[in-house]
């Protein structure tokens, strides 16, 4: 389902259930020793997918543990992002040499349902789309689409910059037309090659009950 969204030489993996906490290298148990049994499974299971991934681009398998900002630690030369969610979990990788960034995010299409949440994670000027988009598309949960590209941005963003992105300082349109998105960067962007970014420009869809989300950023 997700190589929809990933073009190649970026390679994929998911899984729609959990690995035993035994398929985990000692280093990640480690990490995840105090956490719910669920929670334990998930960052093992969304890690397997990754060695996966990372196989098909010759790389032995290994532990992948969070660096700062809890961003993952990629072997040398090697891009990437995870993602999970209820019953979905996710990752893609690609050589730094054809793929400078991957942001990538998969949410359960369910609205949020607390107000609180959506004034959190939306700008004044981004919710007046989701009412039109609403009106065309009542199947899709446009509050929690929104969210998940903002989540697509900041994993994109991160490896770039090393900081912090709040929802507040990306602008997010979504394209209903050809299911792609555009995130306006409302603080200075990440220089890359030479060129400052001010924007990132990501793809979606929804299948499976899931919404999905996604930025690549080519060399």
């Amino acid at each position: 389902m997700i190589d929809k969204l990933l073009p190649a030489p970026i390679v994929a993996a998911e899984a729609f259930q959990d690995d035993p906490l035994s398929a985990m290298f000692p280093e990640e148990r480690q990490l995840v020793a105090g956490a719910v049994p669920q929670r334990q499974r998930e960052f093992g299971t969304v890690r397997r997918c990754a060695r996966t991934a990372l196989s098909e681009l010759g790389i032995d398998p290994a532990p992948i543990l969070p660096g700062p900002g809890r961003a993952p630690q990629w072997p040398d030369g090697i891009v990437g992002a995870m993602t999970h969610c209820t019953g979905y979990r996710a990752a893609a990788v690609a050589r730094a040499t054809d793929i400078v960034t991957i942001g990538l995010d998969a949410e359960p299409n369910k609205p949020i349902d607390d107000p609180g949440v959506i004034d959190l994670v939306t700008l004044p000027e981004e919710r007046p789309q989701l009412l039109h988009l609403a009106a065309l598309e009542p199947d899709i949960s446009w509050d929690r689409l929104i969210f998940s590209a903002k989540e697509s941005v900041y994993k994109a963003w991160y490896p770039l910059t090393g900081r912090w992105l709040g929802f507040e300082e990306a602008h997010i349109t979504l394209d209903p037309t050809d299911a792609t998105f555009t995130a306006r960067l409302l603080v200075p962007g990440p220089v890359v090659a030479g060129t400052a970014i001010g924007e990132f420009s990501g793809r979606w869809m929804v299948g499976a009950g899931l919404l999905m989300t996604a930025i690549v950023m080519t060399a």
